[in-house]
């Protein structure tokens, strides 16, 4: 009999796999006890249970395709957040003692154990667990494991859809060979919006149309992989979504991803798509790419059409691209923002043809968001770069007060969202996730006096904003600090995050986040980007200054005294 993991019988040992010489010995009785119990933990989704099985202290590791997480705190903070595995039953365990040697400490011949045991799902599929087991304490304990979970037909926390390809590009052009994870925000012809909500889904109609913003870059060679997860109404910064999970994080394990343009963040930094097709309201793109160590564009407010996007607030929306590298950001925004046809409309889009200046301006109260160790990590960048063999001059500035600021985006970005989405909100009170559904409820008691006078707030915002950005480039932080854990609580970050974004997006300018910061963390080393923002209509530019100050980043690092 084998062990069926969703009761609780104890199976006999599983017969081993022959050995080339000699037999193996058998595994012991108090250690198939603990593999049993961990094994009905696990089904049950029993979280002290799972807790008790793995060693404490700061040194256990759990790894698994997502990355390995090192602690015991660790290790319990994923399992809160994942829930049950599916009915499985153990068809094999193969045991192999251990030399106390390889585990150092106290234990002694016969405390410690190598299993590995094969599992096969009810649904289908088989996975594999490696596990390190010690006696510690007169109790079997797990020090180590690695899971191979049964293979996935796709990651639907990050997809809705995915083909290879879904939608086939121009067979040449500029970004042949390049695919593409497009939000879930996007018409594309013969399918339907999701908003990543499953009831609105459930009954949007069939677009008629492709958005343009996707057919330019299937002209252009693209392919599309597939439609990517979005937080629900693109109304949230986390990444996180009741309804589908959490897409992962592709530099930090366990942390959050970043929203609302999680799916396409994460598809790109897993290597599942080469370009993210994404929106920013609010920080959308920028901060994904932060905390996943991307390259992230947001354009010029209305330099790319948004016919066929589904809106959250008209005055903010913004469409751009993420990108693992420069050099292909480049190329998309050189296809997709330029023109070479008449002289009449080479320079349709503002100066992009001619280099912004090396000259950087520190907003002090956007750096003041950040934390204390992004600051000093900064700090350090922008001293190596003065120092460099090619030193911009730098100059602090003052954008004026953020909370004000702040305050004035969104009870502007309330009321649009409200008139966008507020007839299908009440329709549907229980359909919504709560942090969302309470934002929408916020939205929907904002008067028309309020906003009016939070628009008057944000002109002249704006232009203070505009007039600074004339004659160089803004350079700060882009989050405020790296990725928290999905278990952490993000209100506080939530805060400080949007009085470092919604600037940009209140003077509808170009912004760029560049992963060119990394800080410790827990979890371990942690992206986090800096970002850049430039004059109306100069996005071209504003890549290639970017990709400028990456090159003599990475050019200081090569050097014996290297930054971080």
């Amino acid at each position: 009999m084998t062990l069926r993991s969703e009761d609780s019988a104890v199976a006999a040992p599983a017969a081993p796999v022959a050995p080339s010489t000699g037999p193996h010995p058998s595994l012991p009785d108090d250690l198939k006890a603990a593999f049993d119990a961990y094994e009905r933990a696990i089904i049950a989704n029993d979280l002290d249970a799972l807790d008790a099985s793995f060693a404490p202290g700061t040194d256990t590791l759990r790894g698994d395709a997502a990355g390995l997480l090192v602690g015991h705190d660790a290790i319990s903070g994923f399992r809160s957040l994942r829930g049950g595995v599916p009915p499985r039953e153990i068809s094999e365990i193969h045991y192999r003692p251990l030399s106390t040697a390889a585990v150092g400490g106290p234990s002694s011949d016969g405390d410690v154990a190598l299993l590995v045991s094969v599992s096969r799902f009810d649904g289908g599929g088989r996975g594999l667990q490696t596990q390190v087991w010690q006696r510690i304490d007169g109790h079997w304990l797990i020090t180590a494991a690695h899971v191979t979970p049964r293979t996935p037909a796709l990651d639907r926390t990050i997809w809705r859809s995915v083909g290879d390809p879904f939608l086939q590009g121009a067979w040449e052009g500029p970004l042949a060979g390049l695919t593409v994870a497009v939000k879930d925000l996007f018409a594309i012809a013969g399918f339907r919006i999701g908003a990543g909500n499953p009831a609105f889904l459930e009954e949007a109609r069939p677009e008629k149309a492709t958005a343009p913003a996707v057919a330019d870059l299937l002209r252009g060679g693209a392919s599309l992989r597939g439609i990517a997860r979005t937080d629900e109404f693109a109304y949230s910064i986390a990444g996180d979504n009741v309804h589908y999970g959490t897409p992962p994080n592709g530099a930090v394990v366990g942390a959050l991803p970043g929203g609302s343009s999680s799916g396409p963040a994460s598809a790109v930094a897993a290597g599942h798509a080469d370009i993210g097709l994404a929106t920013d309201t609010a920080g959308s793109i920028r901060v994904p790419a932060s905390y996943q160590g991307l390259w992230g564009l947001r354009t010029t407010h209305d330099l790319v059409p948004r016919q066929g996007m589904l809106p959250l607030a008209q005055s903010f929306d913004t469409i751009g691209w993420l990108a693992r590298d420069g050099e292909t950001l480049q190329r998309v925004a050189d296809w997709c923002l330029s023109y070479d046809s008449s002289a009449s409309t080479e320079n349709v889009l503002g100066a992009s043809q001619d280099d912004l200046p090396w000259r950087f301006l520190v907003p002090d109260e956007i750096l003041a968001c950040a934390e204390p160790a992004t600051r000093e990590a900064f700090s350090r960048l922008l001293a190596a770069l003065s120092a460099s063999d090619d030193p911009p001059s730098f100059r602090a500035v003052h954008t004026g007060d953020l909370d004000a600021t702040f305050a004035a985006f969104r009870t502007v970005q309330g009321a649009e969202a409200w008139r966008n989405n507020g007839d299908w909100v009440r329709a549907h009170p229980d359909a919504m996730g709560a942090a969302v559904a309470d934002r929408f409820r916020l939205a929907s008691g904002i008067t028309a006096a309020e906003e009016s006078a939070a628009r008057g707030e944000l002109e002249s915002i704006a232009a203070h904003l505009t007039e600074l950005v004339d004659g160089a480039v803004m350079m700060f932080p882009t989050v405020p600090g790296p990725a928290p854990q999905r278990t952490a609580d993000i209100d506080a970050v939530r805060s400080a995050t949007l009085r470092m974004t919604a600037p940009a997006a209140v003077a509808g300018l170009p912004s760029i986040s560049v992963p060119l910061l990394t800080l410790p963390t827990a979890a371990g080393p942690a992206p986090v980007g800096v970002c850049l923002v430039s004059r109306a209509g100069t996005d071209i530019a504003l890549v290639r200054l970017a990709r400028r100050v990456a090159a003599l980043v990475a050019s200081i690092r090569s050097r014996p005294t290297e930054i971080s």
